[in-house]
């Protein structure tokens, strides 16, 4: 907004002109009395303090601040983390520490680095993975500058809003976790075989799991000697002698040490029932690439895949027969950064409309039953017990964590009668979906309050959430005062030195 734009009494100002920086920095070692606030100790975008730790548990320097100062993080600014503390304390080197000033309320200046326009301006500042700004940088912003009384009626009526707004986020975040354990419950009951309790009574299943195992292991066994005698076929070799005892037989589970599983269902492992699993390409991709479309974490979405956010191969990738995604396959994420990512997976439901390959952090398995079994391990990796596994077994390193091929192979699973993995599909899909709409809502919901809470900031820095009182003083005598405050400050500091030295003469 221009000065014009601005109701009478404000005054258009950058941001150094009203604010400076407090750049005290102290040993933590020295002040093991105090708090510490790091980045990870401040929620994006709500300029909620969600913690701190001792100081004398952090090693590195740190910024001082007193109460009431303004903590802004300098660091990826557009996660838009301000704060500010009610007490005194140490803060990561990442936050620029503004201090609270009578003519600038830190309230005020609070909100207003919290503002949509003023995280697009910093955001925008500096590129790269991590980047960050200064106040050299963001200190150019241009504010409206309220009168100081304007100020305080500012953030009475910002906190009144935002305390009826942060009532209905908490609600919505209650259901948002009750959707979740509802959700886990489902799941933990389809694994456990309770979801079909009553069903199983009264049928029967034609095949049991054992049996459904032996025709599973047949079959692979089968496919595997299929293709071991096409190898030889393609080159010209008749088989050796006793060629098929190289068959490389697939992990067992160790059911002594497992819970007792329904009347007919039986313990398995995942290699026990793949046809092959291998890991992603490790080709370089980007939307603009011309060749092969590469699926990555985000087209694994709720169990599917979605395709509305592809990337392409950079390069030509050459498939062999089978290499491409088919319906039935497998996808499983085996290496992120959050542990809660690790084993998500999703399911080839239809056939795609070219061949598609994954990238190198996601897993494919292909089972032999690509009906049914897909379905049934998905439920698995999402369950409670699935998660248990893969967060136990996974190795960190480096901030990534990660599950192995292999470990995965090993994994034991809970194997029901195919009909009874069909009913299972049909009841948890059906509650499952029930719990995903409801949470798309919940969802929805929140999206609208972060808006309303940037319509309420919007409205209050555009001087149009509170009236104006003509009998305030204006900001531009604020200003004036502020600029002959900070004229003066050499000289005020020279005055305070010549009286230490004469009084330690």
């Amino acid at each position: 907004m221009t000065s014009s734009s601005f109701p009478s009494g404000w005054v258009s100002a950058k941001l150094k002109e009203v604010v400076q920086p407090r750049s005290v920095r102290v040993s933590p070692s020295a002040r093991p009395d105090l708090s510490f606030i790091g980045m990870d100790n401040v929620e994006a975008h709500t300029t909620r303090i969600l913690g701190s730790i001792p100081a004398s548990e952090v090693k590195s320097s740190a910024a001082h601040f007193l109460p009431n100062d303004v903590l802004y993080g300098r660091l990826r600014p557009y996660l838009n983390k301000v704060a500010k503390p009610d007490f005194e304390g140490l803060a990561s080197a990442e936050f620029i520490v503004l201090p609270d000033q009578k003519h600038l309320r830190s309230d005020f200046l609070r909100f207003r680095l919290n503002a949509r326009d003023f995280v697009n301006f910093s955001s925008r500042l500096n590129a790269g993975d991590r980047p960050r700004v200064d106040f050299e940088q963001i200190g150019e912003f241009e504010i409206g500058l309220p009168p100081a009384t304007e100020q305080v009626r500012i953030i009475r009526k910002v906190d009144e809003l935002f305390s009826d707004l942060d009532a209905s986020v908490a609600a919505l975040e209650r259901a948002r976790a009750k959707l979740k354990r509802y959700r886990a419950a489902v799941l933990k009951a389809a694994v456990e075989g309770r979801l079909t309790a009553e069903w199983r009574k009264t049928h029967p299943p034609a095949e049991t799991a054992s049996q459904l195992l032996e025709r599973i292991l047949a079959e692979r066994r089968k496919k595997w000697e299929q293709a071991q005698l096409g190898k030889f076929a393609a080159a010209g070799k008749a088989p050796p002698k006793n060629w098929k005892d190289k068959y490389p037989e697939p992990a067992k589970p160790d059911a002594a040490n497992l819970p007792e599983l329904p009347e007919g269902w039986r313990w398995a492992t995942v290699e026990q029932l793949v046809l092959r699993s291998e890991y992603g390409t490790s080709v370089k991709c980007g939307y603009d690439g011309r060749y092969v479309p590469v699926l990555r974490i985000p087209n694994v979405a709720n169990g599917r895949i979605d395709l509305s956010d592809l990337k392409f191969s950079l390069t030509k990738l050459d498939f062999e027969s089978g290499d491409e995604l088919v319906p039935g396959d497998l996808l499983t994420c085996r290496t992120n950064g959050s542990i809660r990512l690790v084993g998500k997976s999703a399911v080839v439901r239809e056939p795609l409309d070219r061949a598609y390959s994954f990238a190198s952090y996601l897993l494919r398995f292909r089972f032999v039953d690509a009906a049914n079994i897909p379905f049934w391990v998905h439920f698995f990796l999402a369950s409670q017990k699935g998660r248990a596994f893969i967060e136990s077994k996974a190795a960190s390193s480096a901030g990534q964590h990660n599950i192995s091929l292999s470990t995965l192979h090993g994994m034991p699973i809970p194997l029901p009668p195919i009909n009874e993995q069909k009913q299972i599909a049909v009841q948890a899909d059906e509650k499952l979906s029930v719990i995903e709409k409801a949470g798309e809502g919940v969802e929805r919901q929140l999206v609208h309050t972060s808006r309303l809470r940037q319509s309420i900031l919007k409205r209050a820095f555009e001087g149009r959430l509170v009236p104006q009182d003509p009998n305030d003083e204006p900001a531009s005598a604020l200003l004036e005062r502020i600029r002959a405050t900070r004229a003066d400050a050499p000289k005020a500091a020279a005055r305070r030195g010549r009286k230490r030295a004469a009084a330690g003469g």
